[in-house]
């Protein structure tokens, strides 16, 4: 019983010294675990095609000859900040076609806790006045 409480005692000290947050980065929606999760996800299923940072294409505003868009940067540098959250999660469930890309659907391929995940870690390299005025465009 006396070894319990001092393991107790001891978890509620380390909480109280680091901080104690509720676990999010930054104050962001996300978690650390969520961008380390989506680092996976991401290199496995986004990467090949928006790069491994997230950059994009280097000319991703220029149309194609077929009249699609090549992909955009998601770190930050593009226009994936002016999308609320349910429009990042219809992107990658639906694909990009209805956005005027080829990007394909992933609903049927990653869980939505797999898709969330993808997004924290593009949104991880926001800077704070890009992911701030997303947040506040998404009523956050």
């Amino acid at each position: 019983m006396m070894g319990r409480l001092k393991l107790s005692l001891g978890i509620l000290t380390i909480g109280v010294i680091s901080g104690c947050s509720d676990g999010t980065v930054d104050g962001r929606w996300y978690t650390q675990a969520q961008v380390e999760r989506g680092a996976t996800v991401f290199d496995s299923n986004c990467a090949s095609c928006h790069g491994s940072k997230a950059q994009g294409a280097f000319s991703w505003r220029k149309r194609l000859e077929d009249g699609s868009y090549p992909p955009p940067p998601l770190n930050g540098t593009g226009h994936a900040w002016h999308h609320p959250f349910d429009m990042l999660m219809g992107t990658i469930a639906q694909g990009g076609a209805p956005l005027g890309g080829k990007m394909p659907a992933f609903g049927g391929e990653l869980s939505k806790d797999d898709q969330k995940a993808a997004i924290a870690f593009f949104q991880s390299k926001w800077d704070k006045r890009i992911y701030d005025a997303w947040a506040e465009r998404s009523g956050l």
